[in-house]
């Protein structure tokens, strides 16, 4: 299955994943782009809780894409980082607000929740997304799928 098709629509997780990125957001932490993910977790893999991976149809052909996105997930599995795809980059980009002021828009992606060890994110959301992931693994799902619907 090639295709990675966003099947799932489950409106919960799907909540929960955007309570998340918003939460996450406003306290800073989230990476977002594929080069700046890449990097982070070379640097500090540790941190990341949870990596997004964001793709519409539109993207299937972008090999570019695709091999970042095989690399990602290898690395997250060896990691044991909780893995997401996404389709729905639209409406990604209104909640993380990235209507782009003149600036180019980001690359959405891939975007890394992370945690400072400190004052780790406890939030309902994290673990209502970190179980769905869960739960897909043990359906051998390894990279659960979502579809993010516009509001």
């Amino acid at each position: 299955n090639r295709h990675m098709e966003c099947s799932v629509q489950d409106p919960t997780v799907g909540r929960a994943l955007e309570d998340l990125l918003g939460a996450a957001q406003s306290q800073d932490r989230l990476t977002v782009g594929v080069y700046e993910s890449a990097k982070l977790m070379n640097v500090d893999p540790d941190s990341v809780v949870l990596c997004v991976l964001a793709a519409d149809e539109e993207d299937e052909g972008d090999i570019a894409l695709q091999i970042h996105f095989t690399l990602l997930q290898a690395f997250c599995c060896d990691n044991d980082i909780n893995i997401l795809r996404v389709s729905g980059l639209r409406r990604l980009a209104q909640l993380l607000d990235d209507t782009g002021d003149g600036t180019e828009p980001r690359d959405l992606h891939c975007i890394l929740v992370t945690n400072p060890p400190v004052q780790p994110l406890k939030c309902p959301a994290l673990q209502d997304v970190g179980s769905f992931c869960q739960e897909s693994r043990c359906r051998n799902q390894w990279v659960p799928c979502l579809e993010l619907q516009d509001r």
